[in-house]
């Protein structure tokens, strides 16, 4: 039988709040760590989609495996726009990745939302995914995108209540956060720029690396 999870929409609605562009914190890193805890909203056709944010990875200004690295092109210009937009890519023609961008106007850098542990919307994320396992979800970034429906018409938008992806904090607490080196890269790998919440089961990648400092 499937986990039931308590629904984002049952807490109560003081103890929820909006982040807007001023809750998030300057810098990549610390935006990265920041998410950790928070919820990713999805207002759209099938209603509202709600995940905790488990999983994250930094890339910031001046990092080789950052899409800003080359200059700003059409396709990485979300990454220049002021810390709080959506940056949408697709990897290896296949995979949609979902993204913030994470410094001021004009500095390319973002972060990427790696996998959230699912809180309310589950049956259309099911549905979407084609499984009922709901610990594979939104496990990882490309099942995190087609669970919540993450597409390119979403790049350059910001994360903002009203819009169709904002940013929460319900009120659950200071997370347990773990980092380690990032995963499926090979420029600056040795960076520990990965952050995720230590002892989730949504958390992806590596069992070693899930249990550093």
């Amino acid at each position: 039988m499937a986990k039931r999870i308590p629904a984002f929409d049952a807490v109560p609605q003081r103890q929820v709040h909006a982040l807007g562009t001023a809750d998030l914190p300057p810098g990549t890193v610390a935006l990265a760590k920041f998410l950790i805890g928070k919820v990713l909203v999805r207002d759209g056709v099938d209603g509202r989609l709600t995940g905790r944010i488990v999983e994250t990875e930094a890339y910031p200004p001046g990092d080789e495996a950052c899409h800003a690295r080359s200059g700003r092109t059409a396709r990485n210009a979300s990454l220049f726009l002021a810390h709080g937009h959506v940056y949408v890519y697709r990897a290896y023609g296949i995979s949609m990745m979902l993204n913030i961008s994470s410094e001021a106007e004009g500095n390319g850098a973002g972060v990427l939302i790696r996998a959230v542990e699912p809180l309310s919307g589950i049956d259309v994320m099911r549905r979407r995914r084609g499984i009922d396992d709901v610990y594979r979800l939104t496990k990882g970034p490309g099942c995190l995108a087609q669970a919540f429906d993450i597409d390119l018409s979403l790049d350059g938008a910001p994360y903002a209540a009203g819009d169709a992806l904002w940013l929460a904090d319900d009120g659950c607490g200071t997370p347990k956060i773990g980092r380690s080196v990032r995963i499926g890269i090979t420029r600056n790998a040795e960076k520990p720029w990965r952050f995720f919440l230590r002892g989730n089961r949504w958390v992806s990648g590596p069992a070693k690396l899930n249990n550093g400092p």
